[in-house]
């Protein structure tokens, strides 16, 4: 998948990501979507999410937040209120942190309630992307706030790349846990 750079590839990259995702998820039997995830096995995933996230719910928040943090920065800097992408004390070397943070608050959130948030929060992101230009999502430095980058980008990386990301891992959980059921 080419990276986005107009606001139609950037909403037709979300949609399909957003759409396999789905697909996914739907073909996911019952105790799959309900199984917690092991990937201690495979020293090659040495980033902190393979080792935060336990299950699908853990994965739907997290893109559900991601999609947050994008609403509240966007409509805060619109109305004048200057204000970073993260909330304090977080930046782009503690979002690890964050990314703890927001895991442990929804770790009382059904998978059902994750589901819709997640749905919600993704027409809520593409609502906002409408309201804007292909040359103020796609110009670097259009909005002072975006620092040295734009719009675009960082929508990219809170829909198209995050559903992605999201992809990969259940794949993978889905690979772990399908060869072990035919093992046993």
């Amino acid at each position: 998948m080419a990276r986005p750079t107009s606001k139609e590839t950037l909403l037709e990259a979300a949609d399909s990501e957003f759409e396999k995702l789905w697909g996914l998820v739907n073909a996911m039997t019952p105790d799959e979507r309900q199984s917690s995830f092991d990937f201690g096995g495979d020293a090659g995933r040495r980033e902190d999410h393979w080792g935060r996230d336990k299950c699908l719910r853990d994965v739907l928040v997290h893109l559900h937040e991601w999609h947050k943090l994008m609403l509240v920065w966007v409509e805060a800097n619109r109305r004048g209120e200057s204000r970073p992408f993260f909330p304090e004390p977080y930046t782009w070397k503690t979002y690890g942190t964050l990314n703890v943070e927001l895991w442990r608050k929804h770790q009382s959130t059904p998978l059902e309630e994750a589901e819709r948030l997640v749905r919600s929060s993704h027409d809520s992101l593409l609502s906002l992307v409408q309201q804007f230009s292909s040359e103020e999502l796609f110009e670097k430095q259009y909005f002072p706030w975006t620092g040295t980058t734009s719009l675009g980008a960082y929508c990219v990386s809170a829909t198209s790349s995050h559903y992605d990301w999201a992809l990969k891992k259940l794949r993978a959980h889905l690979k772990i846990l399908r060869a072990q059921r035919t093992v046993s």
